[in-house]
Formats: C-alpha cells, sequence, structure tokens
C-alpha cells in the first residue's frame, strides 16, 4: 500500500447539498466543504432542480474543502462522486440542460405506469434490471416527456444521471458508473449494459446514454479548465462511483453478508450484500461498491419526512427553536408506554416501495382515543417506522435464506439514541452507528483509493477506512416481546386490509385536484 500521506476525495452530490470531502487512507476528515442545492415544486407532485447547479455546488464544496486542508494539493491522488439516484438531466449536443432535472422524488409519472407494465412486461423489467416498475425510476419519466414535452424529448442528445453531468464537466467525457445508473430502471444488470429493448420501447437509444464503468474503474482525468475551476490539479483520475444509497453502505463497511445498513434520513433506506444477483419484490437490487456485488435494498420513501411533517404541523410552538422541540418531544418518549397506548401508525406518507410497490398508497394512523396526546403521536411515528424495517428485513432473509446479524445505522436519526433503542426492540436486531455521520462521502472515498490503486481492492480499503462506534444498541427480550404482539397481530396485517380502500381515497383525492 502506498504512503499515508496520500489523500483521496469524496463527493456526495445528494439532493439538498453537495459534500467534498478529503479523507486519509484511514478513514479520517481532513478537509469538508459543502454548498446547498435548490429544490424546486412548480407543480403538485413535481420536484425538479436545475442541474447547473450541480457543478456549482460541486465546485464550491471542493474549494472550501481545499482551503481547509494542510497539505498539498497533488497528495489528492483520486476523485470520486456519490449521486443522489434515480434524478436525471435532458442535455443537448452541447451538453447543456434542455429543462430543469427531474429528480428521483418527483411523481408526475405515476399515470403512464400502467401502460409501460402491459407493453414491457413489469416481469421482465424487475428480472432484467432488477427494479420493481415504480415511479421514482427515470424511465416512467423520459415517456412522461416523450408524451408531454415531445419538443424536448425530440432534442435530446443524451439523458445524464447526476454522475455522468458532473464527470462530463470534469473531464469531458460522457462517463458515469454501473452503480450510478442501474436506479434509472433502464440498466440490464445481468448483461451489465444499457437495457436496448427497453429503451427501444421508450423511443430512444443506448447512445443517448453515458457509457457505464465498474466501480472502481477510472473514467476518465481532470482536464485543466476544470482543475482550474476546482483548484485541483490536472490529470486526477476520476473514478467511476455509486450512487448514494450503495456508497453509504460501503462507507459503513458492509462489504459481507449477515449485515445491513440502516440510513435514518429523509428516506429510510437499508441494504445488505449479496455476491449473487437475485430479485424479489421484497426488495430492489442495486450493484455493490464491491464489483461483483449486489445490495439488496429495501427503501421507505417518508423516513424522517415524517418526523419533519409532524414538527412543523403538530408541534411548533411559538419561536421554539426545532432542535429543541425535537429534544422536548424525545425525552417525552420516556413517559409513554410501547405501543403509544393503543396508537399504531403505518408510515407510508409518499406511498409504498418495497414490499408492496404501490404509488397509490397513503399513510395509517390507528387506534385513536382521547387520551392521546402530540407526544403519543411523535412515538407512533417513531415506532411506526420501525415496524415497517422489520417488515421489509423479514422479506430479505427470506429470500437470501441468511438472517441479518445487525444494522449499522447511518444519517441524521442514527443519532437519536432513543429510536435506535426503538428499532432494536421491534426488530430483534443489534443496532450499531457509524463513527462517520458522511457515510455516502466516505464511500466514494474508498471507491476512490482503491481506483487510485492505493488499495489492492475495494474490500481492503473499506477494511482500513471504516469504523464504528463502540456502543451497539441491543435487543430488550421483554420489549421485544410486546413490539413482536404488535407487529405480528396488527401491523402486518393493517395495509393488506386497508389497501383497496385507500388507492381508492387516492384516485378521488387526485380526481378533485384535477377539477379545482
Amino acid at each position: 500500500m502506498a504512503a499515508t500521506k496520500e489523500l483521496v476525495l469524496g463527493i456526495d452530490a445528494s439532493t439538498t447539498a453537495c459534500k467534498a470531502i478529503v479523507w486519509s487512507l484511514q478513514g479520517e476528515a481532513l478537509a469538508e466543504g459543502r454548498a446547498s442545492l435548490p429544490l424546486l415544486k412548480p407543480r403538485p407532485l413535481w420536484h425538479e432542480q436545475p442541474a447547473d447547479a450541480w457543478w456549482q455546488a460541486t465546485r464550491t464544496a471542493i474549494r472550501a474543502a481545499l482551503r481547509q486542508l494542510r497539505a498539498p494539493i497533488e497528495q489528492i491522488r483520486g476523485l470520486c462522486i456519490a449521486p443522489q439516484r434515480e434524478t436525471f438531466v435532458p442535455v443537448d449536443e452541447q451538453g447543456k440542460p434542455l429543462r430543469p432535472a427531474i429528480i428521483w422524488m418527483d411523481e408526475r409519472c405515476r399515470a403512464l405506469l400502467p401502460e409501460i407494465a402491459s407493453t414491457y412486461g413489469a416481469a421482465r423489467l424487475h428480472a432484467e434490471t432488477g427494479k420493481p416498475l415504480s415511479g421514482n425510476l427515470t424511465l416512467g419519466k423520459i415517456a412522461w416527456l416523450r408524451k408531454h414535452q415531445p419538443e424536448v424529448f425530440a432534442r435530446t442528445a443524451r439523458y445524464l444521471d447526476v454522475a455522468a453531468f458532473l464527470i462530463h464537466r470534469l473531464t469531458g467525457a460522457y462517463h458515469t458508473g454501473w452503480g450510478c445508473v442501474d436506479p434509472t430502471g433502464l440498466f440490464d444488470m445481468q448483461a451489465d449494459t444499457w437495457c436496448t429493448p427497453l429503451l427501444d420501447t421508450l423511443g430512444v437509444t443506448p447512445e443517448q446514454f453515458p457509457r457505464a464503468f465498474p466501480p472502481g474503474a477510472v473514467t476518465g482525468t481532470l482536464h485543466q479548465r476544470a482543475a482550474e475551476a476546482c483548484g485541483l490539479w490536472p490529470g486526477l483520475p476520476v473514478i467511476a462511483g455509486v450512487g448514494d444509497g450503495q456508497a453509504g453502505g460501503l462507507g459503513v463497511g458492509i462489504t459481507e453478508p449477515g449485515e445491513a445498513y440502516l440510513n435514518l434520513g429523509t428516506a429510510v433506506v437499508s441494504g445488505t450484500y449479496s455476491a449473487r444477483y437475485l430479485t424479489d419484490r421484497a426488495f430492489r437490487t442495486m450493484y455493490g461498491g464491491i464489483p461483483g456485488s449486489y445490495s439488496l435494498e429495501t427503501v421507505l420513501l417518508s423516513g424522517t419526512y415524517i418526523v419533519t411533517w409532524f414538527l412543523d404541523y403538530f408541534a411548533a410552538e411559538g419561536g421554539e427553536d426545532p432542535a429543541e422541540m425535537l429534544a422536548r418531544f424525545d425525552t417525552a418518549l420516556d413517559e409513554i408506554p410501547i405501543g403509544a397506548e393503543g396508537l399504531l401508525l403505518v408510515p407510508y406518507w409518499n406511498g409504498a416501495l418495497s414490499p408492496y410497490w404501490d404509488a397509490d398508497a397513503s399513510g395509517i394512523a390507528v387506534g385513536w382515543r382521547g387520551i392521546h396526546t402530540p407526544e403519543h403521536l411523535y412515538r407512533a411515528i417513531l415506532e411506526g417506522i420501525a415496524f415497517e424495517q422489520r417488515l421489509h428485513s423479514e422479506g430479505v432473509e427470506a429470500a437470501l435464506d441468511t438472517p441479518m446479524t445487525r444494522f449499522v445505522a447511518m444519517g441524521g436519526g442514527s443519532r437519536n439514541e432513543r429510536w435506535c433503542q426503538i428499532i432494536a426492540d421491534v426488530t430483534g436486531k443489534p443496532v450499531a452507528r457509524a463513527a462517520t455521520p458522511e457515510a455516502a462521502a466516505l464511500g466514494a472515498g474508498i471507491l476512490s483509493a482503491a481506483g487510485a490503486g492505493l488499495f489492492p481492492d475495494v474490500q481492503r480499503a473499506a477494511q482500513a477506512m471504516t469504523h464504528i462506534e463502540p456502543r451497539t444498541f441491543l435487543p430488550d427480550p421483554g420489549r421485544q416481546a410486546r413490539y413482536t404482539a404488535l407487529y405480528e397481530e396488527v401491523y402486518r396485517q393493517l395495509f393488506p386490509a386497508l389497501r383497496p380502500y385507500l388507492d381508492r381515497l387516492t384516485a378521488l383525492a387526485e380526481a378533485q385536484r384535477v377539477e379545482l
């Protein structure tokens, strides 16, 4: 292995901000810069971003990190990007965006999904791409462009994911990583290439998409203009990354079967390592950070999103600091019994992905009585997310025929010790926490280090650069038994029983919205 003075740059190009972190080969964050990103909501269900803001934020974040760095920039030996997933932008022949990017949480294409399913075949699409058909995938939004913005569709030279857009600005090449584009639902994961029959169905061609490389491969080198813009040295290798979710798993050391990462963020995302390609409706299949591996991933789109919603609309008191308000409700958890005195919540505030794949799904709160307070609702939210994670994990364990031994938690929610204990008690799994709060950027740094030749392979880079906090939250047998009764007798049955009525309720609400 090379001398430890050599450094790498990991970039987390997420939905709300770009974070650039310079890492040592021991996984120490030596310098960090960040820049926020705007989020546009021009219509109900639409979520967009100006793609040029990605480049501006990346440059700003890198320069901010370099101002903190107490080492020559030549010691940085590689750069890798972990992008937000499913987000894409159509560009012209010069790489100029033709419209704002459509981001992963956008729901505009839901009405087109049945047509895609009947034309191409939902089972076939799942088998080839690893993704059950859902509204967050890029493919439905390209179909939407074709139908509703034909002038943009006709002028589009290329469709670029976030990593491809940034790599083009850095190197001049339209390149990206397998793990950056497999979330689009357009990449054949069995053939490791763009799914040409599916593209034909959408009326696009493989030439309109970037060339994709396996994780850790060199996609190009930094050209002079980009080096000047970022403050880096020309010729710096730019390494193929994976999406921010998979990068986070790599950044907490999930490199072997048995463990799962648990990202307690706006969405709650969990993934476990698999050495073979598997598909099942219990999860979506992604490329893992280690070449040849896969991440079997479950997603709850409304994780801490619901907590924020609760604080904004049910808990706010005049002038109270949000952090103090959250601390107040966390402390109140100690006074509210397990099960919130009969109040139970199913957290489908933004539809349901695994295991139901129902874009029309909506949240459920049952058991309301006059004794219930906002503090009861807060506990029911945290418990409901934990129940849902148990449902997800059981599906993955059944498909793998391998139990998960523990979760390694990351993301903002992982700082909440009471919530970590609730998750351990509900799932029956120990919950450890990553030592770094920036796991996705560290995952990018690990791929950068391996791709630059500073380690023999990605696995050994991860072993050297990842660290877990010493404290582990262990399930309490008594609390676990009480939660198991709630889960098996009520929670697991609730959504399937109400699903037809919830879907119809959504349809009626949307019809009324159109009329208005």
